[in-house]
């Protein structure tokens, strides 16, 4: 089984943002930052999940244990319904790939046990507002 810890950041409200992900499994580690350009921190947080989904099947992995400090995604995913129309096509998109795997559990944590996934976040915010002073 792999855990795969993943968190959205923004630099305002929206604001530059980006995705972090850290994969930890079979004695393997996988540390991702990703810029994602300008969306909310909810929009990130999406993003980030859904980019992880993608990254573990790219990468051929049936069984994933997903943590989230984000409390809106968790529960999102434990009905499989939001309210705001806004994050509805991003938690359809992101269901139909973890219906792919042959096990996926999601289980929200605290801040302080997510700290990697963070730093990854925060760096890719970082990544992408040198993007956007390089043009």
């Amino acid at each position: 089984m792999f855990e795969v810890y993943i968190d959205g950041a923004s630099a305002g409200n929206p604001g530059p943002s980006g995705a972090g992900i850290f994969i930890k499994g079979e004695g393997e580690v996988f540390r991702y930052s990703i810029p994602l350009g300008v969306m909310s921190n909810h929009e990130a947080e999406y993003h980030a999940f859904i980019k992880a989904l993608e990254i573990c099947l790219e990468k051929g992995f049936r069984v994933v244990s997903f943590r989230t400090d984000s409390q809106l995604v968790n529960a999102a995913v434990e009905k499989e319904f939001v309210k705001n129309k806004l994050y509805a096509p991003l938690l359809e998109k992101a269901m139909e790939l973890a219906g792919q795997f042959d096990l996926f559990f999601m289980k929200w944590i605290p801040s302080s046990e997510n700290k990697t996934a963070d730093e990854l976040a925060r760096k890719a915010v970082r990544e992408n507002n040198m993007k956007g002073t390089e043009d």
